[in-house]
C-alpha cells in the first residue's frame, strides 16, 4: 500500500507540473497568422537558387523569379499580426484549478477504486475461477456442516406422523420404487431436503437405466436445496446426467448457470440464463430470478446487455395513487395483498402468484405472513424442483427462508 501510494502521488505530482506548464504557456504564447507563408515563400526562394546551381533554370529567368517571391515575401510581412490567448494567466488561478483537479481525482477514486487491489488479468481471473471450481467442497461435506434437520414449527403433526411411518416403511422395504418416490416427495415438500436427496438417489438405483432427465433433474436440485443453494460437484454430476437425456431440460440448465456464477465464470451463465429469459415463459419459476440477476452478471462477465423495463402499473394506476393520502395508499396496499393472500391460502394458484405474495409480504414487513405462505407453498409445490426453487428465491428476498 505504501508503494502504490508513493506511486500514485509521483504521478499526480508529475501531472500538476505539466498542467501548471501549460496554462502559464497558455497565457503567454502568442498567434501569429500568415508566418505559414513566410516559410513556404522562403522554401520558393531555394527552389530557385537550387535550380539555378544545377542549371535548369536560365539566369534571366531566375532573377525575374527571385523578385517575384521576394515581393510576395514583403507583402505577407506586412500582414502578419500578432494576437495574444486568452488563457489563465494568474499563477494563483493555475495552481487552483490544478489543485482541485488532483483532489477531485483523488477522492472520485477513493470511490469507486480499489486502492492496493492488485491488477488481475484474464489468464489470471480464469485460474482463480478453475480452481474454485475444483475445489468445491462434496455434498456430504456440506451437508454435514448443516445443523440437525428439525421440522417447522407450523407443520401439521397429521402431516409429520404420516412422513415418520413412511419413513419405517421405507427402511424396512428399501427396493420398493413407488415409497422412495413418495418418500422423495414428501421429505422435500416438509424442507427436509438432505432425507430427499436419499430418498432420490434410491429412486434412480431401482429405476436404473429407465431413470428420466426429470429424475435426476429431482436429485440435482435436492442436493442443491441440502446445500444450502451450493452446487456441488455431485450435484453438478445429476444435472450433467439430466442433459445427457434431455439437453433443453429447464431446470437443470438454470442451475448449470448458477453453478458458472459460484464458481466465477459468469461469462459461462449468461448465454445459459439469457436463453431461459428469451424462452419463457414470464410464468417459468426460474424468471424471476434471472431477470432479477442477469444485469448483474452480463455486468460482470463484460457482455453489454441491457436488461429489459420491468412491467408494472399502468400511468393511470400511477396517477390515481399519486393523489392519494400515505394513509389512503397503505390501505390500498393491505387490501390488494390480502386479497391475493386469502385467495392462494384457501385455494391455490400458479408460482408466480406465490413468489409475488411472498415478496409483497416481505416488503410489507408481515413476516409471520410470509412465512406461512411460504410454508403453505412448499406443500402445494411439493416434488416440482423448479416451483421450489423460485419460491426459495422470494423467500431468501423476503427474509423467511431458512
Amino acid at each position: 500500500m505504501i508503494g502504490f501510494y508513493l506511486s500514485a502521488g509521483a504521478m499526480a505530482v508529475m501531472v500538476g507540473v505539466v498542467l501548471l506548464q501549460a496554462l502559464r504557456r497558455a497565457g503567454a504564447e502568442t498567434a501569429q497568422d500568415g508566418a505559414e507563408d513566410l516559410i513556404i515563400y522562403a522554401d520558393q526562394l531555394a527552389e530557385v537558387d537550387r535550380d539555378l546551381a544545377r542549371g535548369v533554370l536560365p539566369v534571366e529567368e531566375a532573377g525575374r523569379l527571385r523578385i517575384e517571391v521576394q515581393r510576395r515575401i514583403l507583402d505577407a510581412g506586412r500582414s502578419v499580426s500578432v494576437k495574444p490567448n486568452r488563457a489563465p494567466s494568474h499563477p494563483a488561478l493555475a495552481a487552483g484549478i490544478v489543485a482541485l483537479a488532483l483532489v477531485g481525482s483523488g477522492l472520485l477514486y477513493q470511490t469507486l477504486g480499489a486502492p492496493g487491489y492488485p491488477d488481475v488479468p484474464i489468464a489470471a481471473r480464469l485460474a482463480n475461477a478453475e480452481a474454485d471450481y475444483q475445489n468445491r467442497p462434496s455434498q456430504d461435506a456440506i451437508e454435514a456442516a448443516q445443523p440437525a434437520f428439525t421440522p417447522p414449527a407450523d407443520a401439521d403433526k397429521v402431516t409429520l406422523d404420516i412422513i415418520e411411518k413412511l419413513r419405517q416403511a421405507v427402511a424396512k422395504r428399501p427396493d420398493d420404487l413407488q415409497g422412495q418416490i413418495y418418500l422423495s416427495q414428501q421429505e422435500g415438500g416438509l424442507g427436509n431436503f438432505a432425507a430427499a436427496r436419499k430418498a432420490q438417489q434410491a429412486v434412480i438405483r431401482l429405476k436404473g437405466a429407465q431413470a428420466t432427465a426429470d429424475d435426476y433433474a429431482n436429485l440435482g436440485v435436492m442436493m442443491i436445496y441440502a446445500a444450502q443453494g451450493i452446487v456441488s460437484p455431485q450435484a453438478e454430476a445429476a444435472l450433467t446426467e439430466t442433459l445427457k437425456r434431455d439437453p433443453a431440460q429447464p431446470a437443470a440448465r438454470f442451475y448449470m448457470g448458477l453453478m458458472a456464477a459460484q464458481v466465477g465464470r459468469p461469462d459461462k451463465t449468461f448465454p445459459l440464463w439469457k436463453a431461459l429469459l428469451d424462452e419463457g415463459p414470464d410464468t417459468a419459476p426460474w424468471i424471476p430470478v434471472i431477470s432479477q440477476r442477469l444485469q448483474d452478471i452480463a455486468d460482470a462477465a463484460g457482455i453489454p446487455y441491457q436488461a429489459p423495463q420491468a412491467r408494472g402499473p399502468s400511468a393511470g394506476d400511477m396517477a390515481n395513487a399519486a393523489q392519494m393520502s400515505p394513509e389512503d395508499r397503505q390501505k390500498m396496499i393491505e387490501g390488494m395483498v390480502g386479497g391475493l393472500e386469502s385467495r392462494l391460502m384457501g385455494e391455490g394458484g400458479a408460482i408466480e402468484d406465490w413468489t409475488k405474495l411472498i415478496n409483497a409480504l416481505g416488503v410489507l414487513k408481515a413476516t409471520d405472513r410470509a412465512k406461512a405462505a411460504y410454508a403453505k407453498a412448499q406443500a402445494d409445490f411439493a416434488g416440482k424442483p423448479g416451483e421450489l426453487s423460485a419460491l426459495k428465491a422470494a423467500a431468501t428476498a423476503a427474509g423467511v427462508a431458512p
